[in-house]
């Protein structure tokens, strides 16, 4: 069975992967450049920011990397949701990758509530 890092690793991979095509349909139909690249940084640094966690070296290093994975996720969730209020993309492509977005959010706060309280 697959352990959970590599669990979250993959949802945040697969997420990074629809950020980028989003971005791509952005720049390419829409002409979108400028929100656009700032959904590309913050919706693929969540899973750079859970690799660099996963080889941090201490309990802390590890968790100020998922703090800041959870903090993008936040910023990402808004530039979703702005595309979305501009009408750059619809709603079915809003609901579908926030829904994602929400759900890694709510991975990093059960991995940080967790690690707090231990």
């Amino acid at each position: 069975m697959e352990d959970f890092g590599g669990f979250l690793r993959k949802k945040c991979m697969g997420f990074a992967v629809d950020i980028v095509n989003v971005y791509k349909y952005l720049i390419y139909n829409k002409k979108e450049y400028v929100l656009s690249k700032q959904l590309l940084r913050s919706g693929t640094s969540i899973g750079a920011n859970l690799v660099e966690a996963q080889n941090g070296i201490s309990k802390k290093d590890f968790l100020a990397k998922i703090f800041i994975s959870q903090k993008e996720t936040a910023e990402t969730s808004y530039w979703i949701e702005l595309l979305h209020e501009t009408n750059y993309i619809d709603k079915e492509e809003f609901n579908k990758i926030n829904s994602k977005c929400i759900e890694l959010n709510r991975l990093f706060n059960s991995i940080t509530k967790t690690i707090q309280n231990s």
